[in-house]
């Protein structure tokens, strides 16, 4: 079995790490075991390109009980956990291309290794699978069953590829489920978010001003869990509708520019390129601590940012000081990458057991409709999305209302109204 992880010696680390993920992923784990029972991969070859987590290892896990053939790869250089790694490798035999900290052309040499397994079925955090089959093994992706996308920036990149008509598979996009993005973008994100920039910095966010770019579901679960901590929150927008609502969330809204000149910490969840660029950097607060939770290391004009740089050093494990030109001191996080996973450990558990459950199941619906899916962007059948919020409030001991007949009958009529 051909691999690539930083030391094999990690992996009973990386085992306690796996177990401890599972004990919060009942959800995926009823669905490994459906999966186990059934075996609907077997002969069937999926090859994933995702931050190499313990929780990815638990639903890399759970599709190899189902028969599949496995391959995993990272989906970030710097989200891979190495002990998680060697656990995969070592304790089930599962094929892992990912150290964290690899260099680019490493990264793409192991997202190659995952596309030699040939697999039927790809999955993504990102898209950088689908664009490598897309941009250069055009055979082979026409010969792919299907595909599934993680993020919303991977969604993004899926879609204009459907649009232009360059789309060569049909893809599950699974940040679209219901069970995913409320839950895995706000809640997921908001939390592990500040965790990497408080593990990386430990500094105090009280009364700090925090700067939130973006207000998606990302943005919307940091800046709550920020003012949770006690920041003053201000959030910049592009999308009119966006800024609206976070006004009335109660939070105050500017121009990056004008917010760049009082503020703490910038964070950036959009999903766009420069979003903190050289106007900011001109007038920015000394001593701003800056970061990224977008997927792609864009997000920060690093490029502008060195040229009105004089010094450059290390100061901590994932912090970076620049000494700029006009005397102000900056810090970037994480080299600009995915702060929550660069300096931090990404989700909890409890809400990848939602995604992945997503992942798991997007997957086997491709095989069950292998023929029948045009070359598209799909959501998930809502079935299933509530079959996996079912079973998520089943295992946290919640039960609620059903609709009586009467109930059903009125809210599928129209006769009945005001009496």
């Amino acid at each position: 079995m051909k691999y690539d992880i930083k030391d094999a010696k990690l992996a009973p680390k990386g085992m306690t790490r796996i177990e401890w993920a599972k004990r919060d992923m009942p959800v995926l784990s009823g669905i490994a075991a459906e999966l186990k029972r059934k075996k609907p991969f077997k002969n069937i070859t999926i090859g994933a390109c995702l931050h190499v987590t313990a929780e990815t290892a638990n639903l890399m896990i759970a599709l190899k009980e189902g028969g599949a053939k496995v391959g995993l790869c990272a989906s970030n250089p710097l989200s891979t956990q190495d002990d998680v790694a060697a656990a995969l490798v070592k304790n089930f035999g599962i094929p892992v291309f990912a150290k964290k900290g690899e260099e680019k052309k490493k990264y793409f040499k192991h997202l190659n290794a995952i596309l030699d397994m040939k697999p039927d079925i790809t999955m993504d955090d990102g898209a950088d699978l689908a664009g490598e089959l897309h941009s250069k093994r055009l055979s082979q992706a026409k010969k792919i069953f299907g595909g599934t996308e993680e993020t919303t920036t991977g969604v993004s990149r899926l879609k204009s590829m459907e649009k232009e008509g360059a789309l060569l598979f049909p893809v599950v996009a699974v940040n679209d489920s219901m069970t995913k993005h409320f839950f895995d973008n706000r809640y997921g994100t908001g939390q592990s978010t500040l965790d990497g920039i408080i593990r990386a910095t430990n500094k105090l966010l009280a009364g700090c001003v925090f700067v939130v770019a973006g207000y998606g579901w990302c943005g919307k679960g940091l800046a709550m869990r920020a003012r949770g901590m006690g920041a003053n929150v201000i959030v910049t927008e592009i999308d009119a509708v966006k800024a609206i609502e976070a006004l009335m969330d109660g939070f105050r809204v500017m121009k990056m520019k004008e917010a760049g000149k009082i503020a703490d910490f910038i964070c950036t969840v959009t999903g766009n390129i420069n979003v903190v660029g050289i106007d900011t950097f001109k007038t920015i607060k000394d001593g701003c601590i800056i970061s990224n939770s977008g997927h792609f290391d864009v997000e920060i004009d690093l490029v502008a940012l060195a040229k009105i740089t004089k010094t450059k050093k290390t100061l901590r494990d994932f912090v970076e000081s620049y000494n700029l030109k006009n005397g102000k001191t900056i810090f970037v996080l994480a080299g600009g990458r995915l702060v929550n996973l660069g300096s931090a450990e990404g989700h909890p558990a409890s809400v990848m057991d939602m995604s992945f459950a997503n992942q798991a199941l997007a997957a086997e619906f491709i095989l069950k409709n292998r023929g029948k899916l045009s070359r598209s962007v799909y959501v998930l059948p809502e079935i299933l999305d509530k079959k996996i919020a079912t079973l998520k409030l089943r295992s946290l001991g919640i039960k609620i209302d059903s609709l009586s007949e009467q109930q059903k009958k009125y809210m599928s009529g129209w006769r009945d109204g005001t009496n």
